[in-house]
């Protein structure tokens, strides 16, 4: 429509990454690389869980499914970053940011949960290892999964239709690289104070009480790994657990800075800067972290990777027939 020669469009405007930066083009990139990265880590872990029978355990199962999660949680603000930057239009429609928010928030608050859930396996396995086959069973897995996305995705339902029923009576520009809640709510012209406080209590919910849960975990784990009497046994205990608590502080620090900071409302710098590090590196780092601090993961990697390798395969059948 047109109105006064103007042309009225509900699109918005995705202002990026550090707009002011001057070097675009290297950042771009740099983000390219790491998607990529986290793609490859990410299908690959999967995959690798999905082939060797030594990782078909409730551990490794929601460990894959964190991939899963991860996988996603990247491509819903990589690949229309980059399009929109070599493309030169930085625009994204309405129903494209609703959906953003959704998804974002959905597998944000997923990831969440399930970390929480992967905490109480760690807990069942040292804490309780003669039950654990009976408590973790492939059922309860199962209900573990679907309630980690049935929860984020209803939390998520709620709080983007809510955030897209605000009238728009800012320019339709969004400093971020991603549409999301609080950067939308700041083009609004009613009173949200009543939100931003909902926003607060649902953080408090979906943050703290899981991070509550995950602190008492460990604390018993620790206290079970003290009274240990084989050093064996508390090293390898440790090991289980090292690398799941690198991700919990990966993933739980920058969402309490962005969620439940005094005045988080009014630093979109820094918290487009969290929001990268949690939406964009985070997925590339998890893969990493299993993957290099877990004996069984390198163990079935050689197994796969090494063992099957076509050359070498070629190779020992060449020495067979010399």
């Amino acid at each position: 429509m047109e109105r006064n020669n103007e042309t009225i469009t509900t699109d918005f405007i995705l202002l990026g990454l550090w707009p002011e930066f001057s070097h675009l083009v290297i950042l771009i990139c740099i983000i390219l690389l790491v998607y990529f990265v986290a793609v490859l880590g990410n299908v690959f872990l999967i995959l690798l869980i999905w082939l060797d029978s030594r990782l078909h355990s409730p551990m490794y199962f929601l460990l894959s499914q964190l991939s899963l999660i991860d996988l996603a949680l990247i491509s819903t603000s990589v690949p229309k970053m980059v399009t929109n930057f070599f493309s030169g239009k930085r625009t994204i429609s309405q129903v494209g940011c609703g959906a953003q928010i959704f998804f974002s928030l959905t597998l944000g608050i997923a990831e969440c949960l399930l970390l929480t859930l992967m905490s109480y396996d760690r807990y069942i396995a040292i804490c309780n290892p003669l039950r654990y086959s009976v408590i973790m069973s492939h059922t309860i897995c199962i209900q573990m999964v679907i309630g980690s996305w049935g929860g984020g995705s209803v939390t998520s339902l709620v709080h983007t239709a809510y955030a897209m029923h605000f009238p728009i009576c800012h320019p339709r520009e969004i400093p971020h690289f991603l549409c999301e809640v609080m950067a939308l709510l700041k083009l609004t012209c009613e009173d949200i104070s009543v939100y931003v406080k909902s926003v607060v209590v649902s953080s408090f919910l979906v943050v703290l009480i899981p991070l509550s849960l995950i602190l008492v975990s460990y604390t018993l784990i620790f206290l079970a790994i003290l009274g240990m009497n084989s050093p064996e046994g508390r090293n390898k205990a440790l090991a289980t657990c090292s690398s799941h608590l690198c991700v919990v502080s990966l993933y739980f620090g920058p969402a309490i800075l962005v969620y439940m900071r005094p005045g988080s409302f009014n630093t979109p710098k820094l918290n487009e800067s969290l929001f990268m590090f949690n939406a964009i590196l985070t997925p590339m780092l998890n893969p990493l972290i299993y993957s290099l601090r877990n004996k069984v993961v390198i163990a079935a990697v050689k197994n796969i990777v090494i063992s099957k390798w076509p050359l070498r395969k070629i190779k020992s059948h060449l020495g067979y027939c010399m």
